[in-house]
C-alpha cells in the first residue's frame, strides 16, 4: 500500500510575475517554504508544506497559451485544489485575514460538509488571476462522536436522495481497483 500520494503537480499561469507575487502571499500566510528552477531548463516556482523532506509541491509555470480559467463554466480540466488546513481555526483565520483581507473572490465561505468526512471544514476562493478554484480543508485526525454521528446522518440523507444507489450504497463506496496482476 502506497503512504504518498501526489508527488507534485505544476500549474500554468498567466501573467507568471504577478501570479507569484499572490501564490508566495497564499502558500507563505500558510506556511509553506518555496524553492525554484533558477530558469534552468525552463521558469518554474515551488511551494512545498514541509521542506526539505521529500514531500508533495505545488508548482507554478508560465502558460503559453489560453484565456483565465471559468472555474463556474466546469471546463475539462482540474475543478479544484484542496490544501490541508491545521484547524478549522486556521480555516477561519485564512478566510478573513487573508481572503477577505485581500478581496480575493470567494466562492463558499467557511463551513462544515459532513458528507465529506467526520469533522470536513473548508473554504473555497479562486485565484484572482488566473481563475484556479483552490479549497483550504479540516479534517480532525481523531473525529469527535459529535461530527462522526453528524458524517453518518448526512451520507444516509444522500442515499435517500438516490434511491437509484440501492440498498447497499454505503457498502458500494469503496471499488477494489485491477492490480498489476490484471495485465
Amino acid at each position: 500500500m502506497r503512504w504518498r500520494g501526489i508527488n507534485h503537480v505544476e500549474f500554468s499561469v498567466l501573467d507568471y510575475d504577478t501570479s507569484i507575487a499572490f501564490y508566495d502571499r497564499m502558500f507563505g500566510w500558510l506556511g509553506y517554504k518555496s524553492f525554484w528552477t533558477l530558469d534552468l531548463g525552463y521558469r518554474s516556482t515551488y511551494y512545498m508544506a514541509r521542506f526539505p523532506f521529500p514531500h508533495s509541491y505545488i508548482g507554478i509555470q508560465p502558460a503559453k497559451t489560453g484565456p483565465k480559467l471559468d472555474h463556474d463554466a466546469r471546463p475539462v480540466g482540474v475543478h479544484h485544489i484542496a490544501l490541508w488546513a491545521k484547524s478549522r481555526k486556521e480555516v477561519d483565520r485564512f478566510y478573513e485575514d487573508f481572503l477577505v483581507a485581500n478581496g480575493i473572490p470567494v466562492s463558499d465561505k467557511p463551513s462544515a460538509y459532513p458528507v465529506y468526512a467526520p469533522g470536513y471544514y473548508a473554504v473555497f476562493f479562486d485565484d484572482p488571476i488566473n481563475g484556479l478554484h483552490w479549497e483550504l480543508a479540516h479534517i480532525p485526525r481523531l473525529p469527535s462522536i459529535k461530527d462522526y454521528l453528524a458524517w453518518k446522518r448526512a451520507l444516509k440523507a444522500g442515499i435517500q436522495e438516490h434511491p437509484e444507489l440501492g440498498a447497499d450504497a454505503e457498502k458500494n463506496f469503496w471499488r477494489t481497483l485491477p492490480g498489476k496482476e490484471s495485465r
